[in-house]
């Protein structure tokens, strides 16, 4: 059966953290979960040649930010709050490791070191080297939409590598969970074709015949029966593309297959371009 025991949720306490906030109490309502409200103090440099540490003002203002937080959202939950002092995102992913966190669920963009681009340095480098999912959203400030609440398309996005059984399995397992529509989402790059365009639209149509067979094969080794879209063309466009279309409540991505490079090359930009909230697995 599928479940969310523990989800750890780090927060900087911009707006954005508050909208992830809000998304993790109603995953930690509908499953039980233990929810972990980690809270990382960056140590700073005093000076030159001094070495970088935490102040006890600075130290005791975290502390008590991190008491307040959504006290009264949150009293109803089975809440840990935790402060640690070291590098966000080294200790975000150290974090998950020692709780056995189940899914990390943090924004793409906050303030002090999450801010920067809209994939900020910490979001990606969690992403790279988390032990578990992680949920990311773009558009969190508003918290989340009665629709999400009560999701009616979970979109699974597979590219047919050796983790897409995972993938599927996992976002199988979530639409099950809230008896959502399950949808697979397969895109293929590889549709530029030198010579005419009768060359071009048969190899298109030998790699669709291709992917659907992949899947379908993938499907009846996990048991499941979604409906299959085929796109083509940029990936991370032409995933958001459908998942508009389909009115996605949920993307599920896979973040790559190798150790050393758990990151997709095309997740970033889904992750970017995604009108809703993307869970990588």
């Amino acid at each position: 059966m599928f479940s969310l025991d523990k989800l750890l949720v780090p927060i900087d306490f911009s707006e954005r953290c508050l909208g992830a906030a809000r998304y993790a109490i109603s995953l930690a309502e509908h499953f039980q979960s233990e929810m972990t409200l980690l809270h990382v103090v960056s140590p700073e440099n005093t000076g030159p040649g001094a070495a970088a540490m935490v102040n006890e003002d600075q130290r005791m203002a975290a502390e008590k930010e991190l008491a307040d937080f959504l006290c009264a959202a949150l009293n109803h939950l089975n809440v840990r709050r935790v402060l640690r002092e070291g590098s966000p995102a080294e200790v975000i992913v150290d974090q998950a490791r020692r709780d056995n966190s189940d899914m990390i669920m943090l924004p793409t963009r906050g303030y002090g070191p999450f801010r920067r681009l809209l994939l900020g340095s910490v979001t990606a480098k969690v992403l790279h080297d988390a032990p578990c999912p992680v949920w990311t959203g773009v558009h969190l400030a508003e918290g989340p939409s009665h629709e999400w609440l009560t999701p009616k398309q979970v979109v699974c996005a597979l590219d047919l590598g050796p983790a897409s059984a995972t993938v599927l399995r996992w976002a199988n397992g979530r639409a099950k969970a809230f008896h959502s529509k399950l949808t697979i989402v397969h895109v293929e790059p590889r549709l530029d074709s030198p010579g005419e365009e009768f060359y071009a639209h048969e190899y298109r149509r030998i790699l669709f015949a291709r992917a659907t067979e992949a899947v379908g094969e993938l499907q009846k080794r996990e048991g499941t029966s979604a409906e299959l879209i085929l796109e083509s063309g940029d990936v991370a466009e032409a995933t958001a593309r459908a998942v508009s279309k389909l009115d996605g409540d949920l993307l599920v991505i896979g973040r790559g297959d190798l150790p050393d490079a758990r990151l997709g090359t095309h997740a970033y930009g889904i992750i970017r371009k995604s009108p809703c909230p993307v869970v990588s697995i």
